[in-house]
């Protein structure tokens, strides 16, 4: 009976999880907004990778949302809702793929079976630019205005992983070893960021 006891508690030991934040600052000691933030556990064999349908719409000549975080080997679907005609591609590292000109919904979605950062463009619209981060966690999320990223997470030790557009190489991800008990954590950009020009889709009005 003892050694039941003992077990569960380990058991509770092990799971307990925190309500841990990532404070991001960037070059000039400021708080960096829209910064991918994921922690990858140490012993990643006991966590469950979520293998689900995300989806990356083109709206107004944009993609929304602009960077989207996924597990690997999810799928997204990429949904066209304007009334003009899109053709959507990559040729980044982690996934190749091309959707050439189609209306509303294209027949099947995408897997995406590699981690790292997946440059979208329009082979019809050059402005439109998105980002498609796939992780091998399922502990992330995407800096807000203060600069922190939010999780709620088991106690442990993990490889924190940081990208930001504005990485001079974008395929090129910064990350280091932490411990997770209940700590608040920060963590310095070493890049410098070249923020980009975004365009609004208003001077494009009559470009179809």
């Amino acid at each position: 009976m003892l050694k039941i006891l003992l077990a569960i508690l380990g058991c509770i030991i092990v799971f307990k999880s925190s309500a841990a934040t990532v404070t991001v600052y960037n070059n000039n000691q400021k708080v960096q907004e829209n910064v991918v933030v994921w922690l990858a556990p140490d012993q990643a064999s006991g966590v469950n990778i979520n293998k689900s349908l995300f989806t990356m719409t083109q709206k107004n000549r944009q993609f929304t949302p602009h960077i989207l975080v996924v597990e690997k080997n999810s799928q997204v679907e990429f949904p066209n809702a304007d009334s003009i005609m899109h053709h959507v591609y990559s040729f980044s590292k982690s996934k190749t793929f091309e959707l050439k000109l189609y209306r509303e919904q294209p027949q099947d979605p995408i897997t995406f079976e590699q981690t790292g950062v997946v440059e979208l463009g329009c082979n019809i619209h050059d402005w439109m630019l998105g980002y498609i981060v796939v992780v091998d966690s399922p502990y992330y999320a995407i800096t807000n205005e203060q600069g922190v990223a939010s999780f709620d997470i088991p106690n442990g030790a993990y490889k924190l992983n940081v990208w930001h557009e504005g990485f001079r190489d974008i395929s090129k991800i910064e990350s280091q070893k932490v411990v997770i008990t209940n700590n608040k954590l920060s963590y310095q950009l070493k890049q410098k960021l070249t923020l980009p020009i975004r365009v609004e889709v208003d001077e494009f009005d009559d470009y179809e």
